[in-house]
């Protein structure tokens, strides 16, 4: 288990750069099924500081490709305790179920996001109602604050939660991660990029005991997608459409 950093910025930086490259097209169809009109909602978890806008694009895609996606702002931003946004983002996946009337969603996360919904998933008893777990740069063994301070230049955590508890070895993720990484039925698919700013060393990223966990350049080695690009990258999302009709993995090397 490497995983190492801490997302205090996983977002400062997503709205501002995400919301520049707002202009992202959709990626061609990768060779696995389409969605039925049955397929599970999907919800896009923003990260740390992620306002919801800036994750329009990758929901656009999914809806161009025929799912009924929806945006979860984490509350705060993010900011605060991990948990507590785990159980609003609970109540919100009650919502969009009780409003779809699907009993299950599958779950696209970003940086923090896929924190906030494994958290979901292992303490909260998501996964009675969750079918597919797939995560962008989630720091999911935590990542060097260090780093993140001279990529921003913020200086520390400064008291924010959230930052906190991404660090490595913080009692956060200790609990997080002690026993089995992917617990339930649900399949759980991690997607990463050796140009990531914020998650290193990038293996801290994937998660194990049966997880498809997918380095981007193992498949695509010229392909260069950052932390926050990670949702707006073709390549990337080729990845996530075959994860949620649980096709093989095969990146489409060339999309938008």
């Amino acid at each position: 288990m490497l995983l190492r950093k801490t997302v205090l910025v996983v977002s400062v930086a997503v709205a501002a750069l995400i919301a520049s490259a707002g202009t992202a097209t959709a990626a061609p169809a990768v060779p696995t099924a389409a969605p039925t009109a049955a397929a599970n909602p999907v919800i896009v978890v923003g990260g740390l500081s992620g306002v919801a806008v800036a994750y329009e694009p990758i929901a656009a895609r999914l809806r161009a490709d025929g799912y009924r996606a929806f945006v979860y702002q984490l509350p705060g931003l993010g900011l605060g305790d991990i948990p507590t946004s785990a159980r609003a983002f609970a109540t919100y996946v009650d919502q969009v179920r009780a409003g779809t009337g699907a009993s299950t969603v599958d779950v696209v996360a970003h940086s923090e996001g896929g924190l906030v919904s494994r958290y979901y998933l292992k303490r909260l008893g998501g996964t009675a109602t969750v079918g597919r777990y797939v995560s962008l740069g989630t720091p999911q063994y935590g990542t060097y604050v260090a780093n993140i301070v001279a990529f921003l230049g913020l200086g520390s955590c400064a008291g924010i939660v959230a930052c906190q508890q991404m660090t490595i070895g913080s009692a956060f993720l200790a609990d997080l991660n002690a026993g089995d990484d992917t617990p339930g039925a649900v399949r759980y698919t991690t997607i990463r990029t050796l140009q990531d700013e914020l998650v290193r060393p990038t293996g801290n990223a994937v998660v194990n005991d049966g997880a498809t966990n997918v380095l981007i350049q193992s498949y695509c080695p010229l392909r260069v997608v950052g932390h926050l690009g990670l949702v707006l990258d073709g390549t990337a999302y080729s990845i996530v459409r075959g994860a949620l009709v649980d096709g093989p993995v095969r990146p489409n090397c060339l999309a938008l």
